[in-house]
């Protein structure tokens, strides 16, 4: 079965059309403290800048952590003290 190039086109598109760039992170960040009240130029919405960021973050963390036996599966023990977790030795 031949893949028609129109539909790879708009599988490609619709793909990439969930990318955000860090100049529409930033602006959706700016927005989101603009809605709490925050005025930009004042420390205040910088905290709430960082805040944004730490967030997300700490989102991405979590979510790779969450995963990390499904990519890395579970650690095995090799002697009684030592085992093998991710292409080291602990």
């Amino acid at each position: 079965m031949r893949i028609s190039p129109a539909l790879l086109l708009i599988a490609t598109g619709l793909l990439l059309s969930g990318c955000q760039t860090a100049e529409e992170i930033r602006a959706a960040d700016q927005s989101r403290c603009s809605g709490y009240g925050f005025r930009p130029g004042t420390q205040n919405f910088a905290n709430c800048m960082m805040n944004q960021d730490l967030s997300r973050r700490a989102d991405q963390r979590a979510f790779m952590e969450s995963n990390d036996d499904f990519f890395w599966g579970p650690p095995y023990v090799i002697g009684p003290r030592y085992y093998h977790h991710r292409g080291y030795w602990r």
